[in-house]
């Protein structure tokens, strides 16, 4: 097998579709992951914080930087129906992107097969037009066609990484808010 030029040289347009969409997934997979990641632990780690200074009887609230102060401050009432509903809404929210990189873990492999498959046919057509059609002419032309599939199953294996990595963040978060909520509403039953 070439180089990565001469197989791309060799390419046609479908191949080079292909290639194309994969790396604009794996772009998105790492954008969605960078954001999304660092975005769900500056929320975890504010969100720890509150739940501490609830836990030790600092604060009857939720500090003012946690997700459910805003909503706590707009509906004004405490009841379990809003403070279930702005865990909801805010686990929402920082779970956004998840579900592209669900799409493209499962999508890649299928994409980079396309390309295989299309990268197999026109090395039979050009076979066939050759007079002879040994191993050492056919191999050649076979494993460069798998480098459609060997990209798709990277990209995926990123994509579905990302994903869990980022579900499992989400989760604990979803666990802070709704920890924060029951002391809330502990403490709001203890007051009435």
């Amino acid at each position: 097998m070439g180089s990565l030029s001469a197989y791309l040289s060799n390419s046609g347009a479908i191949t080079w579709l292909v290639l194309l969409v994969l790396s604009a997934y794996f772009i998105a997979t790492f954008w969605i992951f960078l954001y999304r990641y660092s975005l769900i632990r500056s929320r975890l780690a504010l969100e720890t914080k509150s739940l501490g200074r609830l836990y030790m009887g600092r604060r009857d609230s939720v500090s003012e930087e946690s997700l459910l102060a805003g909503y706590l401050r707009q509906i004004g009432k405490i009841s379990p129906e809003v403070l279930r509903a702005a865990v909801n809404d805010a686990v929402r929210s920082a779970t956004r992107g998840l579900t592209q990189l669900s799409i493209m873990a499962s999508t890649a492999p299928f994409v980079g097969l396309f390309g295989t498959v299309v990268g197999i046919l026109e090395a039979f057509g050009r076979l066939g037009t050759q007079k002879s059609a040994s191993l050492a002419v056919v191999a050649p032309a076979i494993s460069e066609a798998l480098v459609a599939t060997a990209a798709g199953i990277f990209v995926a294996i990123f994509a579905y990484a990302f994903h869990l990595l980022l579900k499992r963040k989400a989760y604990e978060l979803q666990s802070l808010l709704e920890s924060e909520a029951e002391i809330i509403l502990a403490q709001s039953d203890r007051k009435g």
